[in-house]
């Protein structure tokens, strides 16, 4: 039996990248030494403070 996560992830998420792209992502993993997901679930982070951060500059303008 596999082991039990804390905070299991059920959902999966799959997109098409270039070759370029995947490269990228193969050398972001060698010098971090982390997953795809774990670099994407930090893009996504990333994208949605600085998202966020973008709307309320524009709200108070």
């Amino acid at each position: 039996m596999g082991r039990m996560r804390e905070n299991p992830r059920y959902n999966v998420i799959s997109m098409r990248v270039s070759d370029e792209e995947r490269d990228h992502l193969d050398t972001l993993m060698k010098t971090t030494h982390k997953s795809i997901s774990d670099i994407m679930r930090e893009a996504m982070e990333y994208f949605s403070a600085h998202y966020e951060q973008e709307e309320l500059n524009s709200k108070a303008a």
